[in-house]
């Protein structure tokens, strides 16, 4: 098409001012300052400089704007689908397993005074609908970090420990949860929701508010003669419930489960590859486009020097029409392009042959720059692919336009930087004006991330080969929509893979998240993909004092890191914290998603300390780290900054040694140093990679995602192929790497399988035992978006290393501390310990047990 072009426009959509909130910090221990308080896990450019603004005393930040989020790295190298294996192995579970609470108690102990409505003559009358069906352990979408909370101020708002829950709005629990297709009881003063834990005065149906303990009135739905009767209803008797507004006030609710509304999803493609790329690319095409169900809708649009959009009506060959690239495409152009007689979105079961042929017709780019110099319009792509979606309703108002069921996606497959047209920067990074046209250029991708979150659509890249892409020109685009952005080595399976489960992951839009909290407990930071919600957007109560936050997109892999304070000491003998989730599904339902959590309260120190999960203590430490890392410098002050914390905590919850400078770590939290040293040293935070693009990408994945990914990415599993079949978890220590062993090495984004020389040289069973671990690491990986590499390698070879810096250098340990960690040494003789011992080479990267002492803390014993 030939169109008159105007100016480059640029979408302005005003960027909130997030104020944050004045919550009291906590006085002991400056050195662990809580970062900027309201969820910013943005990564900014590292060649871009942050001006330093002054903290405040409390160490929170106001006033500062927040960017989006992003993801990560993972060339994988299975093919795909992947087909489940039966793989049985001898582990324990990677989740924190609940630890179950004898329910009991009626009224809290606050005092009476507080209830209203004439509620101090309830005591005798009022009734704890928990009783002994209460469970105080909590939901699989809220970890807590510990599943007690001390009642002291001064001690629970250590921070170097610290107190929190991971929030995983999205995620999807087997069994389901409860359905309520009614409009929820919520407290008419704080806006909470009635649960399983609200005390029920039964002759009149009234309920007291966990949260704020005010009365209210349910019209009568809770008026029983007993709280047996009360069993049935659902909100009542679990701690996870879904309420489902249907009927006249949401007409296009479609309850069938097969009626599912399927968003369009257009694919960006770079039309810039060489040959060997372009063939990986068009063999993941064929193999996505065949993987979707029957009635997605696609669109398929390519980028160079100008944008091609493909029309579906064409059947005999792949048909395009063209535009500029240089500028953003002018309403005119638009028009012209939508009001056509193309057809740009087309369901699978209409227009697959066409989508196969549009593939095959894919040329290699024939000039003679290289990959870096080439002319890609990627913003103008973008542009013409929300256009496209839009389709004629573009021209009406906002609220008008027609919401299709979950969020559009808009799939970027790049495979090199944005260097044309709108959002681009100049091919050469010594361009004279190259800091200002970067500048320039990350404001225009945030704002057209904003635009295409505004307009329901989800933007991805996927990134791959060998050209640098600039990630911190795409990563505010992705962010900004609610998106994801991921590098691969390559166009082939891995890719593919991805490119499958980008498609499919989506749960639901115009997502909510409410947290609430009772007794003197306060939210003092927020790390998610997503930014604070206004007033306006949500139902307001008299005195509803729950942090909002807006989710720019609802998903089962994300999760929220939530950092919470006492604010005063705790009398009562149990807190609450209620998480509201409200969003549309795919169907066009409005979901409003509510989990209680009732936790106990102790004085005992030893009590508190007990209930402290490690795992997600460290994965909360992690994401608080992370958000204050932008660049290799501040990575050094963050491993410093948790030495810190391994000592603090030391000499807050631990013992100082008779006649010594020496302090015994707490034997509760025995494995939550080496859960941090880990992190120390790995990919996140250490210098296992190279390039900090590749830092960025990833730190921008661990800040959003699920608990059991985030652990994984934090510290690696190690699991031992053993006779039979089976494989055992081991400490992931280097002692692990015997020669006659098979060993699998999961760090989230990477998975490695390492072969022992003499196993490797054993050609049927080294066949055998690789078969088997490349079987568990598919296993493992099913569904984990994103997909991992899986990369095997033999002992000795040069990508061992890869390996090998990923484990613990436990060998430098004397024998008994070997031996106390590592109890399988046991079972070697005394020649393959030698043996093993040997095979090690010596470096200056100390061992946990040195890292240990040389903090000046003795080295916690095993659990």
């Amino acid at each position: 098409m030939t169109n008159q072009q105007q100016p480059s426009s640029s979408y302005s959509t005003p960027q909130p001012d997030l104020i944050a909130p004045s919550f009291a910090s906590p006085s002991s221990g400056p050195r662990f300052p809580p970062p900027p308080v309201i969820l910013s896990n943005q990564i900014p450019s590292p060649s871009i400089k942050t001006p330093n603004l002054p903290s405040p005393g409390n160490g929170i930040r106001t006033g500062s704007p927040v960017p989006r989020m992003s993801t990560p790295p993972g060339p994988p190298v299975f093919s795909s689908p992947l087909q489940p294996a039966a793989v049985p192995f001898r582990t324990s579970p990677a989740t924190p397993q609940p630890i179950a609470y004898s329910s009991g108690s009626s009224l809290p102990t606050s005092s009476p005074h507080q209830f209203s409505n004439g509620s101090v003559e309830l005591q005798h009358h009022i009734s704890d609908v928990t009783g002994e069906f209460a469970h105080d352990a909590e939901s699989p979408n809220v970890l807590f970090s510990a599943h007690k909370v001390l009642k002291q101020k001064k001690l629970a708002n250590v921070p170097s420990l610290g107190f929190g829950a991971l929030v995983s709005p999205g995620r999807e629990v087997s069994p389901g949860p409860q359905i309520i297709q009614r409009d929820p009881h919520r407290c008419h003063n704080c806006g909470a929701y009635s649960n399983l834990h609200c005390n029920i005065l039964l002759d009149s149906g009234q309920w007291q508010c966990v949260i704020c303990r005010n009365l209210n009135g349910s019209e009568g739905e809770y008026i029983a003669a007993s709280k047996e009767e009360l069993r049935n209803l659902p909100e009542l008797s679990s701690p996870l419930v879904d309420y489902v507004q249907t009927g006249n006030k949401r007409p296009g609710f479609i309850p069938v489960s097969e009626s599912r509304i399927s968003a369009p999803i257009v694919l960006v493609i770079d039309e810039c590859l060489d040959e060997q790329h372009l063939q990986h690319l068009q063999s993941s095409l064929h193999a996505f486009v065949d993987s979707l169900p029957p009635t997605t809708r696609i669109g398929i649009v390519l980028y160079g020097r100008t944008v091609s959009v493909y029309d579906f009506s064409e059947e005999s060959m792949a048909s395009a029409d063209v535009l500029p690239g240089e500028q953003s495409p002018s309403e005119d152009a638009l028009r012209a392009l939508i009001y056509g007689t193309g057809i740009y979105l087309s369901t699978i079961h209409a227009s697959l042959p066409v989508a196969h042929a549009i593939f095959s017709s894919l040329r290699a780019y024939k000039l003679n720059f290289p990959e870096v110099s080439r002319d890609r319009c990627l913003g103008t792509a973008v542009e013409v692919a929300l256009a496209i979606i839009q389709g004629p309703s573009a021209e009406m108002s906002r609220g008008v336009v027609k919401r299709p069921g979950g969020n559009s996606r808009i799939i970027v497959c790049a495979g090199g930087p944005s260097t044309y047209g709108p959002g681009s920067v100049p091919h050469s990074l010594s361009h004279p004006n190259y800091p200002h046209m970067e500048k320039t250029a990350l404001k225009w991708m945030e704002n057209l991330g904003r635009e295409a979150y505004h307009r329901n659509t989800v933007v991805d890249i996927l990134c791959a080969g060998t050209c640098p892409v600039r990630v911190p020109i795409m990563q505010p685009l992705a962010k900004s929509s609610g998106g994801v952005l991921i590098l691969h080595d390559d166009f082939g399976e891995a890719f593919g893979v991805n490119l499958q489960r980008a498609s499919t992951r989506a749960a639901g839009s115009h997502g909510l998240l409410e947290i609430r909290c009772s007794d003197n407990i306060t939210v003092s930071q927020v790390v998610g993909p997503g930014e604070e919600a206004h007033t306006d957007n949500r139902e307001t109560f008299k005195s509803d004092s729950a942090v909002a936050i807006q989710m720019l997109s609802v998903e089962e892999t994300q999760c929220f890191s939530v950092s919470m304070e006492n604010h005063g000491d705790i009398k009562s003998e149990y807190v609450y914290f209620q998480f509201a989730i409200q969003y549309s599904n795919v169907y066009q339902a409005e979901i409003s998603r509510v989990i209680t959590v009732r936790l106990p309260t102790v004085d005992s120190i030893s009590a508190y300390l007990e209930s402290v999960q490690d795992e997600v203590a460290a994965v909360l430490i992690g994401k608080r780290t992370l958000l204050r890392t932008k660049n290799f410098n501040d990575a050094r002050d963050m491993r410093a900054t948790i030495d810190e914390r391994i000592k603090d905590v030391a000499s807050k919850f631990g013992s100082q040694m008779p006649k010594s400078k020496l302090f015994r770590y707490p034997k509760e939290l025995c494995t939550l140093p080496e859960l941090l040293f880990h992190l120390r040293r790995g990919p996140l935070l250490g210098s296992i990679l190279g390039h900090e693009d590749e830092r960025s990408v990833l730190r921008s994945l661990f800040l959003n995602s699920s608990f059991e990914l985030s652990l994984r990415m934090l510290a690696p599993r190690c699991l031992m192929h053993r006779e039979g079949g089976t494989f055992e978890e081991l400490p992931a220590y280097d002692l692990a790497m015997q020669s006659d062993a098979a060993v699998v090495l999961d760090h989230g984004t990477d998975v490695f399988i390492w072969l022992g020389a003499e196993l490797a040289a054993q050609e049927g069973k080294s066949a055998a035992a690789l078969a088997a671990c490349r079987t568990l690491a598919e296993e493992l990986t099913d569904m984990r978006f994103p997909a991992p590499r899986i990369l095997a390698f033999k002992e000795g070879s040069s990508q061992a290393r890869y390996f090998v810096s990923r484990l613990i250098p436990a060998h430098k340990d004397p024998p008994y501390e070997q031996e106390a960690r590592f109890p399988q040494l046991r079972t070697l003789s005394a020649e393959q310990r030698t043996k093993l011992k040997s095979s090690f080479i010596h470096f200056d990267d100390p061992s946990f047990c040195e890292w240990m002492r040389n903090l000046r803390v003795l080295v916690p014993e095993p659990s």
